[in-house]
C-alpha cells in the first residue's frame, strides 16, 4: 500500500505492478496535485549533492523511455541544462563540483563568454562562464504523474483519490489503514506523502526535521521560440531559472524566499516578490523585459534538515518504508525514486546506494 499520489508515490506503484505486485496507493487529495505540480519541472544533475548522483543517474537512463513505457508524450526534451557563472564565487563553485562530479560518472563542459553567445545568443550577456549538461533537460510536471497512474492502474493496480487518512496500525500480518473511503489492509506499506511525511513517520515513532514551504512560480505568455535549454545559475545565493516550453511560453522561479504555508496546508504566491524575482530572471535572457506574465503559482513542499531526502527501509516498523522530503530537487529523480523503491521493496536490497538518506540519520 502507497501513502501519497505524487511523482514518487504513482511512480513507485508503476514499477511496482511492472514486479507482478498488487498496489494500492491513496491519496489525500488528486493525483500530482501537491509538490509535483508546484514543480519547475528541471530535469538536473550540475549541482546535486553528490552521493546522490547515483540515483540522479539511475533516473536519467529511465526518462527517455516513459513515452513508450507509460503511452503518453510527458514532454521529456534532453535540452540540455545551461548554469550560468556572475561572480567568482560562483565559478569557484563550479570547478569544484566539475572535478568531483567526474567521479560519479558526470562530466560538465566549461563554457567562455564566447562560447556562450555562440551557442546560446541573448542568454546571460553578463556571465562570466557557464557550465552545460547536454543530456539534462525538462518535463512536463502537470504530466508526469498522472501518466504513472494511469499505467499503474493499466498494470492492475487500485486508487483512490480524495481519501483522507483517519488512522493507521500497524498488525500482526501488515498494515490497516483507515480513510474517508474504506479501511484498507496490506503487509508492506511505503510513505510517499511528500510534506505530510513526517506526520506518517512520527506516527511509527520516527521524527524528522523538516519544514515546509512553496516555490513562487510564474509563466510568461506565449513567446517565439528562442530558449532551447534549462537555464539555471551558479551562486551562494537562490538564483533564478527559466526555461521555455515548444508552445513558447517561458516559465521561471527562484531568486526570492520561498513563501510559507498557510492553514490549508499549501503556500500562496507572495505578489512583492514578483518585481524582484524578474530583475534576476532577465540577468538569463534580457529580452524577457518585455515579457507579460499571464500566471503565478506555489504548492507546498518538505525541505528536511540537511536537505537530503528520506528514503528506504523504516528504522522502526518491519514492513514499513518511506520516499518523502525531497527538498524541491526531486522532479529529476522521480523515475529512478520509483524504480528503486520498487526493488527495495520486493527484493530487500537496491542496486542504487541509499545509505546517505537512510531516516535512522535522525535517531537520537
Amino acid at each position: 500500500m502507497i501513502l501519497g499520489g505524487g511523482l514518487m508515490g504513482t511512480a513507485t506503484a508503476y514499477f511496482l505492478t511492472r514486479r507482478g505486485v498488487r498496489v494500492t496507493l491513496i491519496e489525500r487529495g488528486c493525483v500530482g496535485a501537491g509538490a509535483t505540480v508546484a514543480s519547475f519541472g528541471n530535469i538536473r544533475r550540475s549541482g546535486r549533492y553528490l552521493p546522490q548522483m547515483p540515483l540522479a543517474n539511475r533516473s536519467l537512463g529511465l526518462w527517455p523511455r516513459l513515452e513508450n513505457w507509460l503511452g503518453t508524450d510527458v514532454e521529456f526534451r534532453a535540452t540540455g541544462h545551461l548554469r550560468l557563472i556572475f561572480d567568482h564565487d560562483g565559478l569557484g563553485m563550479m570547478q569544484q563540483f566539475r572535478k568531483e562530479a567526474l567521479d560519479w560518472g558526470l562530466e560538465l563542459e566549461v563554457l567562455e563568454p564566447r562560447d556562450i553567445r555562440k551557442r546560446f545568443p541573448g542568454l546571460g550577456p553578463g556571465a562570466i562562464a557557464a557550465s552545460f549538461s547536454p543530456e539534462d533537460g525538462s518535463a512536463n510536471p502537470r504530466l508526469i504523474a498522472p501518466a504513472f497512474a494511469m499505467a499503474a492502474l493499466r498494470g492492475g493496480a487500485t486508487i483512490h483519490e480524495q481519501a483522507h487518512v483517519s488512522d493507521m496500525n500497524k498488525t500482526t500480518s501488515g498494515f490497516e489503514v483507515v480513510t474517508s473511503v474504506g479501511t484498507f489492509s496490506a503487509d508492506t506499506l511505503l510513505n510517499c506523502a511528500g510534506a505530510w511525511g513526517p506526520d506518517i513517520a512520527r506516527h511509527f515513532g520516527e521524527e524528522v526535521p523538516i519544514t515546509l514551504a512553496g516555490p513562487q512560480m510564474g509563466v510568461t505568455e506565449p513567446l517565439p521560440h528562442r530558449i532551447l535549454p534549462v537555464v539555471g545559475v551558479w551562486s551562494k545565493q537562490h538564483g533564478a531559472y527559466l526555461r521555455q516550453v515548444e508552445r513558447g511560453n517561458v516559465v521561471f522561479g527562484g531568486a526570492v524566499a520561498r513563501t510559507q504555508v498557510g492553514a490549508d496546508g499549501f503556500a500562496k504566491v507572495d505578489p512583492h516578490n514578483l518585481s524582484n524575482q524578474l530583475q534576476e530572471v532577465v540577468k538569463l535572457a534580457p529580452a524577457l523585459r518585455q515579457a507579460t506574465v499571464i500566471r503565478q503559482w506555489s504548492g507546498v513542499e518538505g525541505y528536511v534538515q540537511d536537505m537530503l531526502p528520506v528514503m528506504g527501509p523504516s528504522g522502526t516498523t518491519e514492513g514499513l518504508f518511506h520516499a518523502f522530503g525531497f527538498c524541491g530537487h526531486g522532479f529529476q529523480l522521480g523515475p529512478g525514486v520509483g524504480d528503486a523503491m520498487a526493488e527495495l521493496i520486493t527484493t530487500g536490497a537496491c542496486a542504487t546506494p541509499l545509505a546517505p538518506f537512510d531516516i535512522a540519520r535522525f535517531s537520537p
